[in-house]
């Protein structure tokens, strides 16, 4: 009996085998580079999108850091809500206007992702560049809520989320990355990760949204205005890490493509420029203030990451701390322009990090680019200023028609649904009035403009 089973399992261990030895002549032939190279990129770019997708973590810890303790629920749904309205609205919309075949200022196909055969390589990479695209697209939703925080009614953000991913971010996109009007300019303007694309339309949308809305209760008095001091630096610095850490996947992760070798380059000039734009806006705050400043050193590290996003494949590491050093010292000066002087309320400093920011670095492209890192020279090297003046062109366009759609988007919203949380509801705090519930529901916070 058991010399019968023993001849049953070296029956089949042999079957196997031969199997094996059989189909690897059929898998050599399948397998071919250019098989191989969409593999790699598909991968790479899919490891890429996870990383940006930990930026909406990173968003999250920031802006609840930087604000009341009353509001961090609020602020924790919305970051999510963007992201999955956002999903929904760019899947079925905002991808065939981003990249769909059309006129230069809008593209007209490809909506509910149609037009890729799952069946094939090419198909199947398809979902991959979505699913990096879609993040980018939350990206630019999520840095909006930070300008907005404290005041928003969760009804009207929903909608803003769609209607962000949906049409107004995906517009820029086609101008810049699908085949629109600023990327056919004589000499195409330049945004590698988005300085602009995300960044800056995050930031421009906000700075509306934050108009629209008005200060928070209690912000300015007598014409002056009031530090609302966030309820917690340790969240604040550890969503910097998390962004820092996910931007890795936002730069490098841009050359959709893991046989590209230049991903070296741009994580470099990427940790440079973060790591130049944190000491500046700290040495800048110390002597302004008589002492390091720990939100403006963490804003400044964003400061540094935002101002490289357009040119971290075009510049060298030298220009890249230059860049991410004068956007350090940028952001402080911003921040105080744009809660001093214009009395806009933007609590975590989104239009300053993401907007002015964006703008600088998109410029900077037209300065610092060498053809020996992306092929073009700007005006340092050489290359005159038309590089500089296409970018310029790039950075008013997008500011005209963010600034402008979401003015309207907003002024619409508080007509029909409300934006802005009534006195009482703000003085309560968002958690309690618009979900019922506490972030630290062991730990009783007072209704007060402090």
């Amino acid at each position: 009996m058991g010399g019968k089973k023993m001849k049953k399992k070296m029956m089949i261990i042999t079957s196997l085998t031969l199997l094996i030895i059989l189909s690897v002549p059929v898998l050599a032939q399948k397998a071919t580079p250019e098989s191989n190279a969409i593999a790699i990129d598909t991968v790479w770019t899919l490891i890429a999108a996870f990383l940006v997708f930990l930026m909406q973590a990173g968003f999250a810890m920031v802006e609840t850091g930087f604000t009341r303790a009353k509001n961090a629920g609020n602020i924790m749904m919305k970051n999510l809500v963007d992201f999955a309205a956002g999903s929904i609205g760019y899947w079925a919309i905002g991808f065939g206007i981003m990249f769909g075949a059309g006129t230069a200022f809008f593209g007209t196909s490809g909506f509910f992702l149609s037009g890729g055969s799952p069946l094939t390589a090419e198909g199947l990479w398809q979902y991959a560049f979505w699913m990096f695209q879609v993040v980018f697209a939350a990206t630019a939703a999520t840095i909006v809520s930070g300008a907005m925080a404290g005041r928003t009614k969760f009804s009207g953000y929903i909608t803003y989320s769609f209607i962000i991913s949906a049409v107004i971010y995906p517009v820029v996109g086609h101008w810049i990355w699908g085949g629109g009007w600023l990327s056919t300019l004589n000499v195409p303007m330049i945004d590698f990760a988005g300085s602009t694309v995300v960044h800056s339309v995050g930031g421009w949308a906000g700075l509306a949204g934050a108009i629209i809305l008005g200060p928070r209760i209690g912000k300015y008095v007598h014409g002056k205005s009031k530090a609302i001091r966030g309820h917690s630096l340790t969240l604040a610095a550890l969503g910097v890490f998390l962004l820092w850490f996910g931007w890795f996947g936002f730069n490098p992760g841009s050359t959709t493509a893991g046989t590209d070798l230049t991903i070296a380059t741009i994580a470099v000039t990427t940790n440079l420029a973060a790591a130049a734009g944190v000491l500046t806006s700290m040495f800048l705050s110390w002597k302004k203030y008589g002492k390091p400043d720990i939100g403006m050193s963490l804003n400044g590290a964003l400061a540094g990451l935002v101002s490289i996003t357009a040119g971290t494949a075009n510049v060298s590491p030298l220009s890249a701390v230059i860049i991410g050093a004068i956007g350090g010292i940028i952001v402080v000066y911003a921040v105080e322009f744009i809660d001093k002087l214009l009395k806009i309320d933007d609590p975590v400093g989104a239009v300053a990090v993401h907007g002015v920011c964006g703008a600088w670095g998109t410029l900077a492209v037209g300065l610092f680019a060498q053809e020996s890192f992306g092929g073009v020279n700007g005006l340092f090297f050489g290359g005159g200023f038309s590089q500089l003046i296409s970018q310029a062109i790039g950075v008013v366009a997008v500011f005209l028609w963010t600034f402008g759609a979401a003015i309207l988007m907003f002024k619409i919203i508080d007509l029909l649904m409300g934006l802005r949380a009534s006195r009482e509801d703000e003085l309560k705090g968002l958690d309690l009035s618009e979900h019922g519930a506490e972030a630290y529901a062991d730990f009783p916070i007072s209704a007060s403009t402090n």
